[in-house]
Order: C-alpha cells, then structure tokens, then sequence
C-alpha cells in the first residue's frame, strides 16, 4: 500500500541573529517589592542600536513599551527617541533616582519592568551568573548595584586575566562620566 502526501517541500529561512541577550523572571511585572525582572547583557554601549533591539523582544511580551529610563554613568550617549515596531519610544536618564546598573522599561498595558544591565565588556561566565541570579524567581532580591559589586568581588580571574596579571576587565572599564547634556 502507498500513501501520496501533498506537502510542500522545505524552504530556507535566513538566519536571524539573537537580538537581545535577555534572562526574565517568570512571574508579572515588579509588583512594588521585587528589585529586578530579570537581566539584559547589551552588547555594546551604544543605546541607539542596543534599545531598539531590547525594546523589540519586550515589545510583543509585555505589551507596548512606551518609555525607558536609564542611567547616564556608564551610557556615552543616550538617544532621545527611539522606533520600535512602528511606535515612538521616548528615552530619559535620570542620575540620582535610578541605580546606574539597572535600566527601567515602562508599558502601558502592564507596568514597569525593572532590569539589571549587564555591562556588555564582562565575561560570559560572570554574565550568566549575574542573569541567574537576577532572574531567580526564588533567589533573595538585591539590587542592581549589589548584584554587580558581589560578581565583581566574587568573580574568579580568567586565564587570559591571570596572564596579563590585570583584574577583570569589567571594573576597570566601568569608570564613571559625564551625563550626557540635556537638550
């Protein structure tokens, strides 16, 4: 006996490259109590081509994303705007309010979304340690900054950083500057 399918035969679909290295916690939005909501490693520090990459991914999740809030210690430049899936997402920093390793997302359908940044020069391992913790739903909350100074403390140096006798490159790159001016 033989049977006849009728299915079309495969096509190739392009590779799409990951657009954002993202560890979310499964539960909703920070209710009020929770610190973070997860982990974003960016891959460069340019927030004009690293938001709109975040803002994508979260878009579609968490409902439209209509402001993000960062802060300007570790960002050389922050866009004003951005666009993402054909809306406006405006983009404010704040220096005192807001811990300088944790970036803010606001929806209006459901709430902020709190995340930690991983700073995207630091190894893959401490990267996914810091998403980890950060995204444990079980795991005692801490802040941006704590989260960060305990990786940076604890970290073990790496052979090329055992080499060179340098510590982790992270500490020594994530030197404060300016904020950028406001318009």
């Amino acid at each position: 006996m033989s049977a006849i399918t009728d299915r079309s035969s495969p096509r190739a679909v392009p590779f799409k490259v990951p657009t954002a290295r993202l560890a979310l916690k499964s539960v909703g939005p920070s209710p009020g109590q929770v610190e973070l909501d997860g982990a974003w490693w960016p891959r460069s520090r340019d927030l004009s081509d690293e938001l709109p990459a975040l803002a994508d991914v979260l878009d579609p999740l968490w409902g439209r994303i209509t402001r993000i809030a960062v802060n300007p210690r570790y960002w050389p430049v922050i866009p004003q705007r951005i666009f993402v899936n054909g809306h406006v997402v405006k983009v404010g920093w704040f220096t005192t309010e807001l811990d300088p390793h944790k970036i803010v997302l606001l929806s209006g359908t459901s709430g902020r979304w709190d995340l930690l940044v991983i700073p995207p020069e630091i190894s893959a391992p401490s990267a996914a340690r810091l998403m980890a913790a950060a995204s444990a739903s079980t795991a005692p909350q801490s802040t941006a900054t704590a989260l960060m100074t305990a990786e940076l403390v604890d970290a073990p140096s790496t052979s090329a950083d055992a080499d060179t006798g340098q510590p982790d490159r992270p500490a020594a790159s994530m030197r404060p500057s300016a904020p950028p001016p406001r318009p």
